[in-house]
């Protein structure tokens, strides 16, 4: 009675005992998200023209078929795109990794051993007794030969596993997004650094034609020195402003030889020439049309964007497996085979076959420090998680708006510094036929020139911020990965 008792109170000790290692602590509540976002991208905006440029192909986007080239062989050899393609393969494999602990384990063994027990001990006095057969004493010492198959197997009840190849799906789609924002980065980086080539062999041509005319000049005040009507002075100034040029050329090759190499190094070659269109036709060249759709396509179309919300679903994943580690698990285990203490009686049935079959439930009590520790940080990561979602579309939004803005106003920044180079390109000539007439002096010859020299500089640079600002826009509404 007393026995039956104590199995009783044995029982209700672990039923409560259990109860309290199921107890787990509530997922921290995720604030609110922020504002939704807007309708429109500004007042320029269509807000309801859902025509959205981020569609087209990369190669319907650009028209310059060199460009189509290198974009082509940047995203074949590109070694960042590469290594990211690697963190694909990765989290394919983590895959693989939870789907299997889904799954028994099932696996051989084979096994020899010996052993020696003191006489004197209850094991050693019960095995000089045994008999193993009538007439044959157990051996001393006793062999040990094992073939077996084993099977272990914790089974899913609280879809911790479950909830953690699923964690690993969401990180693994989130992967592929990331190489889908590497792309569209990788595309508008060589279109940038292709733009910039070209800005700086239409600055090249300008500076040589500036030479070509300054000299021009320095004759002409030579000329008049040697007539007397000049000085050494205007000589010499109109030498040093001939030599400024050439030093502004040789700088303009610098950096062409370096935009060139940095197309080579994100096309993974070594050095060589860029095949490009001729700089005489740069400043003719129109920026792509843009339509940039609705805010809310974002959404869909910003791989980062997407990137982000597949992260965020696998946090939240994650606090699931985490409070799951708070509740009893179940594990099953389980072997077949044969065992003896001489190999020739290991196939002799039924005395050598071995079995087990065993269910181990067990809950974690005391000390979860470690446990409540894990589940507090996927509750701060899945915060984290949220809070970089917010902050990627904002960061979306803010950057399709500011390259619409910045087109429209390059558009007229550019228009008004057409009329400036027209007219400084006017007064050079002006200034010569005054100069040779000795209407006026060198001085206004050498600013004018320098003037018309710094504007078509700037024409030029206004004219690559066009094109750049198209092709940033296409990147920044998701266009180039598809």
């Amino acid at each position: 009675m007393y026995k039956f008792k104590s199995y009783q109170y044995g029982i209700a000790l672990g039923i409560c005992l259990t109860v309290a290692g199921c107890k787990a602590p509530a997922p921290e509540a995720a604030p609110t998200t922020s504002t939704p976002v807007p309708e429109s991208f500004g007042a320029t905006a269509q807000t309801q023209d859902s025509n959205n440029t981020s569609a087209l192909q990369w190669k319907d986007y650009f028209k310059d078929q060199n460009l189509v080239d290198l974009i082509d062989v940047a995203l074949k050899n590109n070694q960042e795109l590469n290594i990211t393609l690697q963190e694909i393969e990765i989290a394919k494999n983590d895959i693989r990794v939870r789907k299997g602990l889904l799954l028994p384990t099932l696996g051989v063994r084979a096994g020899a051993g010996v052993e020696k027990v003191g006489r004197y001990t209850s094991q050693g006095a019960g095995d000089a007794t045994t008999e193993i057969k009538p007439g044959v004493e157990t051996p001393d010492p006793l062999g040990d030969f094992t073939i077996s198959a084993y099977a272990n197997w914790e089974v899913d009840i609280w879809k911790k596993l479950r909830n953690s190849k699923k964690a690993a799906l969401n990180r693994y789609l989130a992967t592929v997004e990331g190489k889908n924002f590497v792309i569209t980065n990788l595309i508008a980086e060589v279109a940038d650094s292709y733009y910039e080539l070209l800005a700086l062999d239409t600055q090249l041509d300008i500076v040589k034609q500036t030479i070509t005319l300054q000299s021009n000049a320095l004759e002409i005040v030579k000329i008049q020195k040697q007539a007397s009507r000049a000085t050494e002075l205007g000589v010499k100034k109109f030498e040093a402003e001939v030599l400024t040029s050439k030093s502004l050329e040789f700088g303009i090759l610098q950096q062409i030889k370096e935009a060139e190499n940095k197309i080579n190094f994100l096309l993974a070659r070594y050095p060589q020439e860029i095949k490009r269109t001729t700089s005489t036709n740069f400043l003719s060249l129109l920026p792509a049309a843009v339509s940039s759709g609705i805010p809310s396509q974002l959404l869909a179309n910003r791989p980062d964007v997407k990137q982000a919300e597949l992260e965020l679903v696998a946090s939240k994943l994650d606090v699931k497996v985490a409070r799951a580690e708070f509740y009893p698990s179940l594990d099953i285990s389980a072997a077949v085979g044969v065992n003896a203490f001489k190999p020739s009686y290991l196939f002799t049935f039924p005395e050598s076959i071995l079995y087990s079959l065993a269910g181990d439930l067990a809950a974690p009590l005391i000390n979860r420090n470690a446990i409540k520790a894990e589940f507090a940080s996927a509750n701060a990561k899945q915060l984290q998680a949220l809070y970089n979602y917010d902050r990627t579309v904002l960061n979306a939004y803010l950057e399709v708006s500011n390259q619409l803005s910045k087109i429209e106003n390059l558009q007229k920044g550019y228009d008004l510094k057409s009329q400036q180079v027209d007219a400084l390109n006017t007064s050079i000539d002006v200034s010569n036929d005054l100069f040779k007439s000795a209407r006026v002096d060198y001085f206004e010859v050498l600013m004018t020139q320098r003037d018309a020299l710094e504007a078509k500089l700037e024409l030029v640079d206004t004219k690559k911020e066009q094109l750049n600002a198209a092709v940033h826009v296409y990147r920044d509404l998701g266009g180039g990965w598809k």
